[in-house]
């Protein structure tokens, strides 16, 4: 065979290969939306980074908010693939609307209500029973689940009333039995540890994971027991998703048992979160 023959093989077969490692690299990842409660923004972030390591040919849109707000866009509609709420009243609601996959729930998590303050504060507040100290405090609304769980300690503590469902108190009625504090009453717990953070109000009330990176910033007063909030669940599951095709079914499914790994249960506990097993 001819020294040019050989030469315009070779060239052929560069070309070729070319060609494969092009299309591979051009294809274009299935992508998947996933709604996450706000106090799950930071861990949910490493974790697709972690998850897109191991499957570049998925990409995990996050996307975060109150549980309650998320909860709203998916029943007015919005194409959701996985949805990881911060309290199972949503992730109920959503079952009774038939927008949850059959077998596709799971409840991953259990966190722990904080009273916080900022670093060099001086707040003679010491906890939950003497919020009443504070000059200010932020809080979030009852709607949103760290708001339910702060009313549920409150009148578990004796601090107020309890009514048919503690989550409608409003924010003027713990104020009154505080002793007319003045409450900042804010639409997610980002909010209330940015608050907090600024030095706008003396005290919040968050998550424990919600301290996580930001501890030369918050200073926990008290980490509030379970036997007050009850059980802070924190349920994740497949969204029914009309829009979605058929690859994009899958690649959530996978998401979801990346989400319930040993790697990323590792990643959660880090982020103080507990794990349920």
């Amino acid at each position: 065979m001819s020294k040019k023959r050989l030469l315009w093989i070779g060239f052929v077969l560069v070309l070729f290969i070319l060609w494969i490692w092009l299309g591979g690299r051009s294809e274009k990842p299935v992508e998947i939306t996933y709604y996450a409660a706000k106090s799950l923004n930071v861990v949910s972030e490493e974790l697709i980074s972690k998850f897109h390591e191991s499957h570049p040919e998925i990409l995990v849109r996050g996307s975060y908010d109150s549980s309650g707000t998320l909860m709203e866009g998916i029943l007015n509609g919005h194409a959701v693939d996985v949805f990881f709420s911060a309290s199972g009243t949503q992730m109920k609601k959503l079952s009774e609307a038939g927008l949850v996959v059959e077998k596709s729930h799971y409840d991953l998590l259990n966190n722990q209500v904080c009273v916080v303050t900022y670093k060099g504060s001086n707040t003679t507040v010491t906890g939950l029973l003497d919020l009443a100290k504070a000059k200010s405090i932020a809080l979030a609304d009852g709607s949103v689940p760290v708001g339910k769980y702060t009313r549920e300690a409150l009148v578990a503590a004796g601090l107020l009333d309890g009514t048919e469902d503690n989550a409608k108190i409003s924010t003027e009625e713990i104020s009154k039995a505080l002793g007319n504090v003045t409450i900042n009453a804010c639409g997610n717990v980002g909010a209330v540890a940015t608050a907090v953070m600024e030095g706008a109000n003396e005290v919040g009330i968050v998550y424990y994971s919600d301290v996580y990176g930001r501890e030369d910033k918050l200073e926990i007063l008290e980490k509030v027991s379970y036997e007050l909030t009850g059980n802070v669940i924190y349920p994740v599951a497949r969204i029914e998703n009309p829009k979605a095709s058929e690859e994009q079914r899958k690649a959530a499914e996978t998401f979801l048992e990346f989400l319930r790994s040993r790697e990323a249960k590792e990643i959660f506990t880090a982020y103080h979160f507990d794990v349920i097993e």
